[in-house]
């Protein structure tokens, strides 16, 4: 999966300290201009907006590609440490550190910018993930479906659980259902683009057991985007405020895009010749659906993925596109979320309430227990092998970026707290950092799988 491996396009070496020394000349130079902005005379201490938002940004993609770099080297996939970068930016550690410069960097004006950056970063991001979402390609079905069922369900009634038994503490404003419906979902995610990469780090990508893991996640992806969308649109959080209007139209939307805009796309990728004005006309179109959810009453990611589900797969012109966006996309524009995601997010919330510390310890113990034993325990009783069973429990326990995505979604339309965003931060980057290590140090012996897959 070209688009799937979310760093790919990273190797450490020369590139990397060439990054570094780049990045130094950066800071250097933004200490320059602070010095000139503090000892001054008046005339320089307005500093020029657009200059502080490109500072922000080079020291956040700086930042970012370092730690990404550096836990490459610990055998992590390097998006553990670009998010690991953008919290490292947030009040958990630079605004405890060294608050004023926390202050002066990431000004209301200058966060403001940055998440609109950000917010094209995950449409460009999702839309090729949908580009690459191949339901029609899984072998194993039978499995893949025990392993979905099992892996998000069993997840979604423990978060469901965790969210009517915390009441206020998880939740923003009463939105009905829709805050502990979202709570679920969030505990039932898997990040089908750190798996990828991780599948490749320990070189199971083309093994059976990494065939049917990403299976499970691109459908587990698929099922958490819709959920997602019925909960948006009926819990009146944005959009037209009128439920029944919200999803008519989403529902529409689905509609249109299958039996119209996907045959009308098949034509466009055969007629066109030039590889320079499909990949405008297919980002025009990602954007525009975007613009389309958002007025609609659904957030901007879910037109983009919907768009890309469309794209046909086997045009090579379409496969060379994919790699050009996806250089863009996550090299540049997606270390822009991780950061947005760190200057929500503030482990200093927990603080010194016992409380607190014990609700994050509780929905970490839930997602990792109840996902292992869900996908390990479902297809097992399928007729998958015991090791691999216990595996693929493991690998689908990784959720990284997605959750990401849509923790910070529920926080946007106030389904989730500060405090329920954190946690859900925390155990993205806690279940994808450890998924790695156990699968290194669960038996190498591969059972065949021959018989199971072929179900």
């Amino acid at each position: 999966m070209a688009g799937a491996d979310i760093s790919s396009s990273h190797r450490p070496g020369r590139h990397v300290r060439l990054g570094v020394v780049a990045g130094l000349v950066t800071l250097a130079g933004a200490a320059v201009l602070w010095g000139r902005m503090t000892y001054g005379t008046a005339e320089h201490r307005q500093f020029d907006p657009l200059a502080r938002f490109l500072l922000a940004v080079a020291v956040v993609l700086f930042v970012c590609h370092l730690f990404g770099a550096i836990l490459r080297r610990w055998k992590q996939p390097p998006v553990l440490g670009e998010i690991l970068g953008g919290l490292l930016l947030g009040p958990s550690a630079l605004g405890l550190l060294w608050p004023s410069a926390h202050v002066w960097l990431f000004t209301p004006k200058v966060l403001e910018e940055l998440d609109k950056a950000a917010q094209l970063g995950l449409i460009m991001f999702m839309f090729l993930l949908g580009c690459e979402f191949r339901p029609d390609a899984i072998a194993g079905r039978r499995l893949v479906a025990a392993g979905v069922l099992g892996g998000m369900g069993l997840p979604f009634l423990a978060g469901l659980g965790i969210a009517l038994a915390s009441g206020p503490m998880l939740s923003g404003p009463p939105h009905g259902a829709g805050t502990k419906l979202f709570f679920g979902l969030a505990l039932a995610i898997t990040a089908l683009p750190v798996l990828a990469r991780i599948l490749v780090d320990l070189g199971l990508d083309r093994t059976p057991i990494g065939a049917m893991s990403i299976s499970c996640a691109a459908i587990g992806d698929g099922v958490a985007w819709t959920v997602l969308t019925l909960i948006l649109a009926t819990s009146g959080v944005s959009g037209t405020g009128q439920i029944a209007t919200t999803a008519a139209m989403a529902a529409a939307l689905v509609a249109a895009t299958f039996m119209c805009v996907r045959p009308g796309l098949a034509v466009l990728v055969r007629q066109v010749r030039s590889q320079q004005l499909l990949l405008a006309m297919l980002a025009v179109g990602a954007i525009g659906f975007a613009a389309l959810t958002q007025l609609i009453g659904l957030h901007p990611v879910l037109g983009a993925f919907l768009f890309g589900t469309a794209v046909p797969r086997d045009s090579q012109a379409v496969q060379n596109i994919d790699k050009q966006l996806h250089g863009f996309a996550v090299a540049i524009l997606l270390p822009l979320f991780f950061a947005g995601v760190g200057l929500s997010t503030s482990i200093g919330l927990l603080g010194t309430d016992l409380g607190h510390w014990l609700l994050f310890a509780v929905v970490l113990f839930a997602a990792m227990a109840a996902k292992f034993a869900g996908v390990s325990g479902f297809t097992r009783l399928a007729g998958l092998p015991g090791r691999q069973a216990l595996q693929l429990g493991v690998l689908m326990n990784c959720r990284g970026i997605t959750e990401l995505v849509v923790a910070s979604i529920g926080l946007q339309y106030g389904l989730v707290n500060q405090l329920g965003f954190t946690i859900l931060v925390l155990v993205a980057v806690i279940t994808t950092a450890v998924t790695g290590p156990l699968m290194r140090r669960s038996s190498q012996a591969r059972v065949p799988l021959k018989s199971a897959l072929s179900h």
